[in-house]
């Protein structure tokens, strides 16, 4: 297998922030290691000192989203220094993970270098920008955007099923293949579960975790609910969430106005895998309701810690569940993920078969991704130039 040198753009980099920076990071990682010269471009986030990666990391001059600071946004062709720099790099191939800035600097070096542009769809833009803007003909102009920007594209992956039928239901009439996610695949360490609890004052009591976006397109509210139930039902628990979101503050005073101000623990961003590690170990159970992911990322880094997860029925997050095999399914109804929690709280043995069974059927190692990956690049880089040279 010969050496490739991919462009990988995102919207979003370290520090990790969300699923689509995690994936773009866990190409780029596993790319490296197998011996790839790998190139990633997002807008600036850390200024500090961010040497020792096994790739190269070329940034844009970038600020905070408005009412999302977490995020970073600025225009690529705008920064004379990181357009001065990436005319220095060669690449066989440009990949991007966003149709917008990074989107755009990503078709000016895949046309600059005469070199095939792939893009992968992950997200239900139309809800992002809806929720935003509070109008349906923006949220509609922004996917038709989407759409224009795909077709322009030499091929175009989705992360999962739902995310492919999504896209052909914005409008992109073209082929779509489907490129699951995988996981990093770790060794379970007792003593990572120990120091999370310690650390967040978790002992002595089972605690239900949530990781992700602190934003209430997540559905958190059903889990608020659901915990509401359950502790009228005089169980004692931990809710934990980790991760951070504009609606943190909004979480947290709803979580009191329901009774739920001793339970509730947040974490904050957590950049220390080994932390994360130990929470996913600790956990009784994931939740994990998002009517809005197209995939499941960490429903699957929690089965690899032996973890379940309930998720809702007919969700695209939950498309690899078996009910009480490998994970649970509820409705979308407080009650029902309540007396789903109820049950899986108070059968351990149970609770843990499905989490060994979980951890057995649904991780798949990044190493095995990444290898068809490659194969695909190969594939797309020869049918390109094939194409080009009859042009």
């Amino acid at each position: 297998m010969a050496m490739l040198r991919v462009g990988l753009f995102s919207e979003n980099f370290l520090p990790v922030i969300d699923g689509v920076g995690r994936i773009v990071h866990a190409y780029a990682r596993t790319l490296s290691s197998m011996g790839h010269q790998v190139t990633v471009s997002a807008p600036m986030i850390d200024t500090g000192y961010r040497g020792g990666y096994p790739f190269q990391l070329v940034d844009w001059k970038s600020f905070p989203v408005p009412r999302a600071g977490q995020y970073k946004m600025g225009i690529a062709i705008l920064d004379s220094n990181y357009q001065r720099r990436m005319d220095m790099i060669k690449l066989d191939i440009v990949h991007t993970h966003s149709p917008f800035s990074a989107g755009s600097a990503a078709r000016r070096a895949a046309r600059r270098l005469k070199v095939p542009l792939v893009y992968t769809f992950h997200s239900k833009f139309y809800d992002d920008f809806y929720k935003a803007t509070k109008s349906a003909a923006f949220a509609r102009a922004a996917v038709n955007y989407v759409v224009r920007f795909t077709e322009r594209c030499d091929e175009v992956w989705a992360v999962s099923d739902a995310a492919a039928m999504l896209i052909r239901e914005y409008g992109f009439s073209g082929p779509v293949r489907v490129m699951p996610s995988g996981v990093d695949i770790r060794a379970i360490d007792p003593q990572a579960a120990q120091m999370a609890s310690k650390r967040f004052g978790l002992e002595g009591a089972p605690y239900l975790l949530y990781v992700g976006q602190l934003d209430w397109k997540k559905n958190l509210l059903l889990i608020l609910r659901a915990a509401a139930l359950l502790k009228k039902q005089g169980t004692v628990f931990k809710l934990v969430f980790a991760g951070q979101g504009n609606d943190k503050e909004a979480i947290g005073q709803k979580a009191m106005d329901l009774g739920l101000a001793d339970e509730l623990v947040f974490t904050g961003h957590l950049t220390d895998a080994a932390v994360l590690d130990g929470l996913y170990q600790g956990a009784s159970i994931f939740v994990f309701p998002s009517l809005y992911d197209t995939a499941g990322l960490v429903v699957r880094e929690a089965a690899v810690m032996g973890t379940p997860s309930v998720l809702i029925r007919g969700s695209d997050a939950a498309d690899a569940i078996a009910d009480k095999y490998n994970g649970f399914l509820c409705a979308d109804d407080p009650e029902d993920l309540c007396r789903v929690l109820s049950e899986a709280l108070t059968e351990p043995e149970k609770l843990a078969q499905v989490g060994q069974h979980a951890s057995v059927s649904l991780p798949v190692a990044w190493e095995g991704v990444m290898q068809d990956v490659v194969r695909q690049y190969e594939r797309i880089i020869d049918n390109y130039k094939i194409s080009h040279a009859h042009r």
